[in-house]
This record gives C-alpha cells, sequence and structure tokens, in this order.
C-alpha cells in the first residue's frame, strides 16, 4: 500500500487520528537511514494520530544525532541516554564513563537506555554486558529515570540482574517483548515495568497474541523500533512511526476494544512510566 493511500485508509477508518494521539516509544529515527526524508517522516507519523516519539539512544556516536533532531521537533520527540549491549566493544568502560557525565543537571533525556542484554549473535561478552547493565541501571536509580531495557536470548541472567534492585522502584519498559506466558509473566512481576509491543505482534508466525491474551492492556505500551521490524502490511519495508497504528489496530481487536480506547490506554501507561513527559 502506497503511502497516499496507507493515509486515506488511516482518516478513512477512524476520525480518532486528529484528535487523540498516542505514542510511540521505542523510535531510530534519527539514523541514517531517515536523512533523505526525515521531515516527511515527522509528518506522517503526525498524520497517523502520533504526538510524541521516544528516541532511545545506541552508543556515544548516535548521541548527538539524535539531539539535534530532538531540537528540530520539541514537544514530538524525546531523548534517552545509554549504550546498547551489541554496541559496548573495546574500551567500554571508557564509553560508559562519557556518556554518564553527559547526565548533569539539566539533562534533557527522558530514561536510561536502549540498554540491556543481548547474547543472540554472539554470548563471549557476557560478563561485559551484565557490568554494563547494571551501571546503567545504577544511572537510572541515581537520576530517578526510567529504563528502556533491551533482551534478547538472555531472559533468566534479565530477570537475575533485576531481583537486585527489586527495592529501588524502578520503571521502564521491556522491549520489543516477544516472549512466552511465563517470560511474560517473569517480567511483569516487576510493578514499575511495562512490555514494549511493536510490529511483530501483526506477523503471522507471531506467538504475541496468545501470549498477550494473559497481559492487561495497562502493562502495554507501542513501540515501532523503527528502522526495525515493520507491522504487516508494511513488512519489508522501513519501519516509521506512521507504521504504529498497524500495531495499535492490532491491538484494539486483539483486546476487544475501540482503538480509541487502546490510544488513551497505552499513553496512559507510556505517562505512568515516564513522568518527566506529564511536565
Amino acid at each position: 500500500m502506497g503511502q497516499v493511500s496507507f493515509y486515506h485508509h488511516l482518516t478513512s477508518i477512524n476520525f480518532i487520528v486528529y484528535y487523540m494521539g498516542f505514542i510511540d516509544t521505542h523510535s531510530h529515527i534519527y539514523g541514517p537511514e531517515f536523512d533523505e526524508d526525515i521531515a516527511d517522516v515527522i509528518v506522517r507519523a503526525k498524520e497517523a494520530g502520533l504526538d510524541k516519539v521516544l528516541l532511545p539512544n545506541i552508543n556515544p556516536d548516535t548521541v548527538q544525532p539524535m539531539l539535534d533532531l530532538c531540537a528540530q521537533y520539541p514537544g514530538f520527540l524525546f531523548p534517552m541516554l545509554g549504550i546498547h549491549p551489541e554496541d559496548l566493544g573495546e574500551g567500554y568502560q571508557e564509553k560508559l564513563d562519557a556518556m554518564h557525565e553527559l547526565l548533569q543537571e539539566g539533562h534533557p533525556y527522558i530514561a536510561i537506555g536502549e540498554v540491556g542484554l543481548d547474547y543472540y549473535w554472539d554470548d563471549t561478552h557476557r560478563e561485559e554486558q551484565k557490568d554494563a547493565f547494571e551501571q546503567q541501571i545504577g544511572w537510572a536509580i541515581e537520576k530517578q529515570l526510567p529504563l528502556m531495557i533491551h533482551t534478547r536470548s538472555a531472559h533468566s541472567d534479565l530477570v537475575a540482574i533485576m531481583k537486585k534492585y527489586e527495592g529501588e522502584h524502578l520503571k521502564g519498559v521491556f522491549h520489543c517483548f516477544g516472549g512466552t506466558r511465563d517470560e511474560a509473566e517473569e517480567l511483569l512481576r516487576f510493578d514499575g515495568f511495562v512490555l514494549g509491543i511493536g510490529g511483530v505482534l501483526t506477523y503471522k508466525k507471531s506467538i504475541l497474541p496468545e501470549v498477550l491474551r494473559e497481559v492487561p492492556l495497562n502493562r502495554i505500551v507501542i513501540e515501532t523500533d523503527a528502522p526495525y521490524l515493520a507491522p504487516v502490511p508494511c513488512r519489508g519495508k522501513r519501519n516509521e512511526p506512521a507504521f504504529a497504528y498497524h500495531t495499535l489496530l492490532r491491538l484494539a481487536d486483539l483486546y476487544g476494544v475501540t482503538p480509541e480506547e487502546v490510544m488513551k490506554q497505552t499513553s496512559d501507561n507510556v505517562l505512568r512510566v515516564f513522568k518527566c513527559l506529564n511536565a
């Protein structure tokens, strides 16, 4: 479906896109994949009903491009600070120290992220990943910020680490959740956290529809992970925030509620976790 027909489709489904907004909690639109048409991407996001897009950081090199983009769209784009577990590399402690210095009084970051554990491609640096993750959890505690947590092929280690900090009243998002019922239950035991649900929900072989039947809507937020994991019917294309509307419609169908209710509840969930967005 082309862009023009796609947005005609959105507005013909329901006029709520014009008077009620929702939030993409995880998008990397500051990356080079969007250099040629970022202004159009923002226009399409707003036309699709988004009123906020949250931008997790990846590594030290992406901090400034992310901040520059947020400065162009204040009140719409919001930055986070963290190092993705796959981006630690050599000398990761120096990187962490330099990024920690950015968290001075008056900093613009709404969360610590994207941080976590990823053993999918390479599990030879587990201890380094766990160390970096715990240091960045420390930043969240120190600055009273939520966490945007990435985990892949590392569920047990993630849960073990999180249990160490249960008394710290942490909040955050378990980004790109695609696990089992048991994994969802374990993660939702951390009261301040919600599950980030994106395009994978729309995939034919996804187990998420069955798993989410056991997850209340007040523990879910919507995300894209743009430019990755575009939902059906856009699968295979570069993902972008506007495509979050497809995930929203699938959630409405799954929970047997209106799109308006999904917009309101998921937005309320975001504002509960990211309290600074209420200002």
